[in-house]
């Protein structure tokens, strides 16, 4: 069997006003491609993984630049289906400062919300493939890819792959208890749960307020695989403002006996819409080349770091670069 991944998602446009200005400001707007799946597949492409794309898009120029996007970074996209007339969008207000990110969706009615699950042969898309990621965004979407989802992950399993899921909750796409009663039945399949607090409290109301005297996202990886006797592991990055201009990335790694945590980053940051996915790719690489899970974790922290470092949703950062920041002994001295 190869190593070639699979992932299973939306690919949207995002619109973001020129120079950080506001909504109530813009005249311009900056174009770019993204969307969690989608972002995990260009970092794994990046790393030298063979990876490949499965969506819908409508046959259009906009649509075209969607699947142009991906294929500039090498990402196979055979499996895009091509049909319907409109492209998910989403407006994108940077943090600044005090000032939060603000993001207001236009994705109802995309192509990819009115797929049919019939539409999509798993049988013949996971040929060769050795794994299967999709995020808990993906059956958010619809009752549709909610079945389409299901039904990917039994063939995955039914067919020797590992699978991944980013559970990503987003209240604007359905509610907790849509979320528990669909993701509960989805996740019988997953091999390894990238989660967050935030995440385990949204979709399965995981009490998180009494955690024994244990470290919270320790505890919180302890009850989902209570809850899910077949995760193998749960990861989980997470970041937090030390200032103003500052914030700190750190992750860590649970396999059911044993916490692994990554060091610490003190960063500034440019972008840091899909750090989340650019954390999932470092998962999934890191598990593929056979890394034990301490050096996992730290791969993993740091691709996620690197991508606070880039504009647009792609980390367009090597497993090179990724490497030399998580274990080079030195800072980062000037390349020569």
């Amino acid at each position: 069997m190869s190593n070639k991944v699979i992932t299973f998602g939306e690919i949207m446009l995002r619109l973001s006003p020129d120079n950080n200005e506001r909504f109530l400001q813009a005249t311009r707007f900056e174009a770019v491609y993204g969307g969690g799946e989608a972002n995990t597949s260009v970092s794994l492409s990046n790393f030298g993984v063979n990876c490949s794309f499965v969506s819908k898009l409508p046959l259009n120029p906009i649509g075209q630049r969607a699947v142009n996007s991906l294929r500039e970074y090498g990402v196979d996209t055979e499996n895009i289906i091509r049909g319907g007339e409109q492209i998910g969008i989403y407006f994108l207000e940077k943090k600044t400062s005090q000032r939060p990110t603000s993001v207001i969706y236009n994705r109802s009615g995309s192509t990819i919300a009115t797929a049919k699950s019939e539409e999509f042969d798993w049988e013949k898309i996971f040929k060769d493939a050795k794994w299967f990621h999709f995020s808990g965004i993906t059956p958010a979407l619809s009752d549709e890819l909610a079945q389409a989802t299901l039904q990917a992950c039994k063939k995955a399993k039914e067919m020797g792959l590992t699978v991944s899921c980013d559970l990503n909750y987003r209240s604007k796409l359905w509610s907790g208890e849509k979320a528990n009663s669909v993701m509960s039945r989805i996740c019988e399949y997953v091999d390894i749960c990238i989660a967050n607090e935030d995440d385990a409290i949204g979709i399965f109301q995981i009490d998180t307020t009494n955690t024994e005297g244990k470290e919270k996202n320790m505890y919180t990886a302890q009850l989902l695989m209570e809850r899910f006797p077949n995760f193998k592991m749960v990861a989980s990055v997470w970041r937090y403002e030390t200032s103003i201009t500052t914030f700190s990335l750190k992750s860590m790694i649970y396999d059911g006996k044993d916490a692994y945590y990554s060091k610490e980053y003190s960063m500034h940051i440019l972008d840091y819409i899909g750090a989340g996915d650019a954390f999932c790719a470092g998962i999934i690489y890191s598990v593929i080349k056979g890394y034990d899970l301490k050096r996992a974790v730290e791969f993993s922290n740091a691709a996620s770091c690197l991508k606070h470092t880039v504009s647009g949703d792609f980390n367009l950062v090597s497993a090179e670069e990724v490497n030399h920041l998580a274990f080079a002994k030195e800072g980062n001295e000037v390349e020569r």
